[in-house]
């Protein structure tokens, strides 16, 4: 192999978690333990933390800390992630889980400037609650994959959306709306949204949406405050 391979082979080998010393990377790569020995300064200064233990038959790994500070997550990935991590916070569990607020505040740290501009944009419209009592669970049904894209889509890109709404007591009805905002219940969401049948704002749980058409025309996002009313008692986090 090229030594850009030999690099590249040499990187990942040290990437895994398998035990393993200089002599058998060389023998693996097929180049003498001196030559394997310039490859891994080469990797060092690159930037690769390599530790190495002295002798001939000494061990070979990357620093603990390798990874640390190297997550690259796109928009979609980085979202999802933190509204588990504050769905997790919202569980209040006494073991393992002190330190989820820190967690996201040092995740949102570590994002570009334009990525955090993306995801205060969003998430200030997210909130999350306390998981569902036993008598919403009672009736909550996972919504449709496509019922799921179709608001996701809606919310993003700040558009109106016609659906179809089953009321609970099972009457559908034709609804216009405009997704200002969302609210998880863990697992149940709801949309704090502007009905243009009602000329007010109401909530919609998802799952009861049974239809989704996605405008092409958006929307001018009202104040939370206007929401007041399907927030009041509420202790809500934002992701």
């Amino acid at each position: 192999m090229t030594r850009f391979q030999r690099l590249e082979f040499i990187s990942a080998r040290l990437k895994s978690d398998d035990p393993q010393t200089i002599g058998d990377i060389a023998s693996e790569a097929g180049v003498s333990i001196r030559t394997l020995t310039r490859d891994i300064q080469v990797l060092r200064e690159q930037g690769q933390p390599i530790e190495a233990d002295r002798g001939r038959g000494g061990g070979v790994r990357l620093h603990w800390s390798w990874g640390i500070g190297r997550l690259n997550l796109n928009y979609g990935e980085a979202i999802d992630l933190l509204v588990s991590l504050a769905v997790a916070e919202q569980m209040k569990s006494p073991l393992l889980m002190a330190n989820l607020g820190s967690i996201r505040r040092k995740l949102m740290a570590s994002f570009s400037p334009s990525m955090k501009h993306k995801l205060n944009s969003l998430k200030s419209r997210i909130m999350i609650a306390e998981t569902a009592s036993p008598f919403v669970l009672s009736a909550f049904s996972a919504p449709k994959v496509g019922i799921v894209e179709g608001l996701h889509l809606a919310f993003v890109t700040m558009c109106a959306m016609t659906i179809s709404y089953r009321d609970e007591n099972a009457a559908l009805t034709q609804r216009v709306i405009e997704p200002h905002y969302l609210l998880l219940s863990y697992p149940v969401w709801y949309v704090l949204a502007w009905d243009h049948l009602r000329g007010d704002v109401r909530t919609f749980r998802c799952d009861r949406i049974m239809k989704v058409q996605v405008h092409d025309e958006g929307f001018r996002l009202r104040p939370l405050t206007r929401f007041s009313s399907a927030t009041e008692g509420v202790e809500a986090i934002q992701p």
